[in-house]
């Protein structure tokens, strides 16, 4: 009698994992129709961001504004480290380096904020719900990047 009720108990186990198992996939089976839906039913631009921003009319000047600041700061620190121990040129090192970080964020941030501006224009052209830069995506997406490089362009 003990021997029966042994095997009762696991054909209740077996049943009850075969419902579990059966309950989950079928849960995941509506949610993937969801999203398959949902995807479909909305617009994802992809975009290249770099390139968009290499593309910028005003990267070049920014590149020259760039390289002519980091000149004048190179030559600063070699005027005002020569008498500095190793510790103390480490450190005037670091701050010269993020002043060179924050000077890049400065003139960085119009052109950001135009490209910003372009790709929402775009996107409301085409009807896009969201974009994405193209490194963040496997697969699909419309790709507007020349689109945007092309606004950026016109002005």
């Amino acid at each position: 009698m003990i021997q029966l009720e042994k095997k009762q108990i696991k054909i209740v186990s077996i049943l009850i994992a075969v419902i579990f198992i059966g309950s989950v996939v079928a849960l995941a089976l509506t949610q993937t129709g969801n999203i398959a839906s949902a995807a479909s039913s909305s617009s994802v631009g992809i975009i290249d961001y770099q390139q968009v921003m290499a593309a910028h009319p005003d990267i070049k000047k920014l590149q020259e504004q760039m390289e002519a600041t980091v000149g004048d700061v190179r030559k600063e620190f070699e005027e005002k480290s020569a008498g500095m121990n190793d510790q103390e040129k480490a450190d005037y090192y670091r701050q010269c380096q993020e002043r060179l970080a924050q000077k890049q964020q400065e003139l960085l941030e119009p052109i950001r904020v135009a490209v910003d501006a372009a790709i929402k224009k775009v996107a409301d052209k085409k009807g896009l719900s969201v974009v994405l830069d193209k490194m963040a995506v496997i697969y699909g997406g419309q790709d507007i990047t020349q689109d945007v490089a092309s606004e950026l362009g016109k002005k």
